[in-house]
């Protein structure tokens, strides 16, 4: 069956039925119970939307500067659908908080637009501890949400591109002398 991709009139709806992906988990430690939380949450919501617990992988490192290369070697792995970078940068009194925020941010979006797996980021980066522990849950449960939704999409995406190929295919061996 030949997938078609949507049009304006009929646009893509958002998959979130879990149900045989697989996921990739990294957290750093630093902000160690702000980090748990939100990787919880995560793990929460996608049992809800159907991943097997099987099927979830969650491992730490040290900050969220450590997390793109863990993230790499996941990516060339390819056991995973889709990644989730999860932790927490809380604003200092130094310039190192946007350091370690800009250069995580880029180091993530960075897999992701090399490994073409789509890694969510769910690195929070927070004045205050009341603003983490506000939005840590929450910030869990979305990027849950995310992520089955673009690995669905990819997978999507993916049928799609080799239904192309095959077609493509056949009209060459149409060709053949």
């Amino acid at each position: 069956m030949a997938l078609t991709p949507p049009t304006p009139l009929t646009p893509f709806k958002p998959d979130l039925d879990g149900d045989g992906l697989r996921v990739g988990i990294v957290q750093a430690r630093f902000n160690e119970s702000v980090g748990q939380t939100i990787t919880r949450a995560c793990v929460d919501e996608l049992i809800q939307l159907g991943v097997d617990d099987d099927s979830i992988v969650c491992l730490t490192v040290p900050g969220a500067l450590e997390i793109p290369q863990v993230l790499v070697r996941l990516a060339r792995m390819g056991d995973f659908d889709v990644l989730i970078a999860a932790g927490c940068v809380i604003r200092g009194e130094t310039y190192h908080f946007e350091v370690v925020s800009n250069e995580s941010a880029r180091g993530i979006a960075r897999v992701a637009m090399n490994s073409e797996i789509p890694v969510i980021n769910a690195v929070l980066t927070v004045e205050n501890d009341e603003q983490a522990d506000v939005r840590a849950a929450n910030k869990g449960r979305d990027a849950a949400q995310a992520a089955v939704e673009m690995g669905n999409l990819m997978l999507m995406l993916d049928a799609f591109d080799d239904d192309e190929a095959a077609g493509e295919a056949n009209l060459d061996q149409d060709e053949a002398p």
